[in-house]
């Protein structure tokens, strides 16, 4: 699909020198965001309001997912200094709400679950009343993995399960559909008290049908929060874009979600896996179904 964003899809990005004091910030003590590293349309809207999603371990991914704009590549070692220069930039920012993932790192044993961890507990030692929520990549199904994760201080586990299982071979062809499942499932038995959440992007070609078949596999598998948003292709050579789906059927999703048992849903055009993560996990519907923007 080509041609000219639908209406309800165009977005300036307003306010650029915020946006570039913050990044200017971040690159000086070598930070990387998913905002700018995946180009996120909300980036504007986001760190105008001083939140961020922090991407740990480096730029570089050790998979090419077919959606994702992030550089696959060799990824470069772990830099210790990382969890402690987070921590004092969430707590510069002021963050009631520190969200933080990674790029997916398979070269390591633990897939970055340590990094994870120590990052967590710096945040928490200079936020004691914030929340986090980590979004973290599959650790290819390691149960030790998860087990070493769920030592973390943290509130939410975001893994994104992103599309329909049929998909997967051109969308996620390094990930399986049923072992994110079993993640999601495996972590909530570990942590009862954590609020498990996952993500899914319409646009990629998934059927109606395959959607609610996503819905219903991820309540059975415990997870309560779930945000459905647009896929938009990043760049020229990244899948296309096959729909856009409008406000009106976001909406038809968002009830759709509500009535599965989901108790957080945010649906809607520019709905991401992190976009007001702090107001999806405190008040559980932070849009109004199929809404796309909220004021700058």
């Amino acid at each position: 699909m080509s041609g000219r964003l639908p209406p309800w899809l165009r977005r300036p990005i307003r306010n650029h020198e915020k946006v570039q004091a913050l990044h200017n910030r971040l690159r000086s003590r070598h930070l990387h965001t998913v905002c700018e590293e995946a180009r996120c349309p909300n980036i504007g809207e986001c760190f105008v309001r001083g939140t961020a999603t922090f991407l740990l371990m480096g730029p570089n991914c050790t998979r090419n997912c077919g959606f994702c704009n992030i550089e696959p590549g060799p990824p470069a070692p772990l830099n210790p200094e990382e969890p402690g220069l987070v921590a004092l930039s969430a707590a510069e920012m002021g963050l009631k709400h520190v969200v933080i993932t990674s790029v997916t790192r398979d070269d390591l044993p633990d897939g970055g679950a340590d990094h994870f961890v120590v990052t967590a507990k710096a945040v928490r030692e200079r936020l004691p009343e914030a929340a986090i929520e980590l979004l973290t990549p599959d650790f290819q199904g390691s149960v030790d993995a998860l087990k070493r994760l769920a030592e973390a201080p943290f509130d939410v586990f975001n893994h994104n399960v992103e599309t329909a299982p049929r998909l997967y071979a051109e969308a996620r062809a390094a990930a399986d559909y049923q072992q994110s499942l079993l993640v999601l499932k495996t972590f909530g038995e570990l942590r009862p008290d954590v609020l498990l959440k996952s993500g899914v992007m319409l646009g990629l070609g998934e059927r109606d049908e395959e959607v609610e078949q996503v819905l219903d596999d991820l309540r059975q598998h415990g997870v309560r929060a779930i945000t459905i948003g647009q896929y938009l292709q990043p760049r020229r050579d990244c899948l296309p874009v096959r729909r856009y789906v409008t406000p009106e059927n976001f909406a038809l999703w968002h009830q759709k979600a509500l009535e599965r048992g989901f108790s957080h849903v945010a649906a809607g055009p520019f709905v991401r896996s992190s976009y007001l993560a702090d107001r999806l996990f405190n008040e559980g519907t932070p849009l109004a179904p199929g809404d796309s923007d909220v004021s700058e």
